[in-house]
């Protein structure tokens, strides 16, 4: 999937104060926008307002609704969820795959992983299923979430990314997603996002973002 812009998120103590500002660095991408989300300064930005194709970066906003309905307790790490046909159908979507297959009963933990480390669509899909109850109603939580943020230039089609008409994104709002798991979930942006690689059914992936 040709991402069409990219988002770089600088965390906290990983980047210096800069005594002058460098010029942007030339990418092949429609917009980007570099933050440090200790200050929410700004360093670097390329149309960062601009809508395109957000692709896997959508599953931010799916991460942080799982985390939430974590910490409301509607749900917990140890807890499975089913394989529904529709999770297990990811595989013929061309995407990116945890492998989870049925009749398997995953964790949420595991799924989270398979989701965040290796972009799993059907593990997206497993995931929001058990959170909102159906694709449709957690898509609507989506949205709802990042109307309550502001987020001007995003509208969710989806969970996991796919390309399809309506779904888009830009890199500030990205932004603003990220910076939300990275401040309201410390815990659990610390215990998943630094995972190099994952395994699970016997299948090692390692981690698809590159940083």
């Amino acid at each position: 999937m040709k991402r069409l812009f990219a988002f770089v998120l600088a965390c906290a103590g990983m980047l210096n104060a800069l005594a002058q500002a460098p010029q942007p660095p030339e990418i092949a991408a429609k917009g980007y926008l570099l933050l440090d989300v200790t200050s929410d300064q700004v360093l670097a930005e390329r149309q960062p307002d601009v809508q395109a194709d957000p692709a896997s970066l959508t599953k931010l906003m799916t991460a942080w609704l799982v985390f939430d309905a974590i910490k409301a307790k509607k749900l917990t790490l140890e807890q499975t969820l089913p394989v529904s046909l529709r999770a297990w159908s990811e595989r013929k979507g061309g995407g990116s795959l945890m492998f989870i297959d049925t009749p398997m009963t995953p964790k949420v933990d595991e799924l989270l992983r398979g989701m965040i480390a290796v972009s799993g669509n059907d593990a997206a899909v497993a995931l929001a299923e058990g959170v909102g109850g159906s694709l449709d109603n957690f898509v609507a939580m989506m949205n709802r979430q990042a109307q309550a943020w502001g987020l001007k230039n995003t509208q969710f089609k989806n969970v996991t990314g796919l390309t399809e008409a309506g779904h888009y994104s830009s890199a500030r709002d990205l932004g603003v997603i990220a910076t939300h798991i990275v401040r309201d979930f410390p815990e659990h942006y610390a215990a998943y996002y630094a995972l190099r690689n994952y395994t699970y059914n016997n299948i090692k992936q390692d981690n698809r973002n590159m940083l």
